[in-house]
């Protein structure tokens, strides 16, 4: 699950600001509607897919860090913690272009090609689940692997929040090879700025790197105003983009740059949780 991170002899008075700003945030959580008995869920099931042309950049940046998307999946295995997501992400798209489904049996991972299939072991039960890699996160330090709503239940993480656990690739059979074109697509001169829009998705233009703008102003002051809000509420890679003649200048408020539109499309929804509602993202162009 997305957790705030808190860090004292003014620690108190944080904490309750914080508290009060997201008093009225839209809270990650379980359905209600389900119960469904743990033993019942099946696992997904290993096939054989193409790598997503989207998930996979060499490389991408969220919140500051680096992370770098593994050339072959084969033979890894790794142990820590694993986390879930659930109702306030469902219906919204991953990494992979797929829809989230918290009763699918799917999770998210920094660096694993995505799609890609694992099995999870909780170190506290031994309970075992076969899970489909389709999106990125948990951008948590410590964790690993975040997992659906259905999984997370299936392994009894669920109940506890976060859990101690060993995940292993399957291998099955793909042909370990990249495949985004960063040649392809080019639809825009470089650094010029592509505005998402229905007919024109800002995830069409490859070999681009994508901000979320969250206001703009006249006023560079009201501009740094909301620049240093913005950090105060834990976002970082924020910045001021000034544009325009002298007279006439507009400064644009912007947190990126980040790899994917998925990725945007998460900040924009930590956004909303503090009543930012007129963000948008813009991708430019790199290269």
């Amino acid at each position: 699950m997305k957790e705030c991170v808190n860090n004292s002899g003014w620690y108190l008075l944080m904490l309750v600001l914080s508290a009060m700003l997201s008093s009225c945030a839209v809270k990650d959580g379980a359905p209600e509607s389900y119960y469904q008995d743990w033993r019942t869920i099946e696992d997904a099931k290993p096939r054989d897919e193409p790598y997503s042309r989207y998930g996979n950049p060499d490389s991408y940046q969220v919140f500051g860090q680096h992370y770098q998307v593994m050339r072959s999946n084969a033979g890894f295995n790794e142990k820590g913690l694993a986390s879930w997501y659930g109702t306030k992400f469902h219906g919204q798209r991953t990494s992979s272009g797929e829809t989230y489904d918290m009763y699918a049996m799917t999770a998210a991972h920094k660096t694993l090609r995505i799609p890609s299939y694992v099995e999870v072991t909780n170190l506290r039960n031994n309970r075992k689940a076969i899970v489909k890699v389709n999106d990125r996160g948990p951008f948590h330090e410590g964790r690993v692997i975040d997992l659906s709503y259905a999984a997370a239940t299936k392994l009894g993480v669920a109940e506890t929040g976060v859990a101690p656990v060993v995940i292993r690739v399957i291998d099955v059979g793909k042909k370990e090879k990249k495949v985004v074109d960063n040649n392809a697509l080019k639809t825009a001169r470089v650094g010029k700025p592509v505005v998402k829009s229905p007919a024109t998705p800002a995830e069409a233009v490859l070999g681009s790197q994508f901000y979320v703008q969250v206001a703009a102003f006249s006023s560079e002051e009201n501009a740094m105003r909301m620049l240093n809000n913005l950090k105060y509420k834990k976002f970082t890679d924020v910045k001021v983009h000034a544009e325009g003649e002298l007279d006439k200048r507009l400064f644009r408020v912007r947190i990126g740059p980040v790899s994917t539109e998925a990725i945007a499309e998460k900040i924009m929804l930590q956004l909303k949780e503090f009543n930012h509602s007129n963000v948008r993202i813009v991708a430019l162009i790199t290269n």
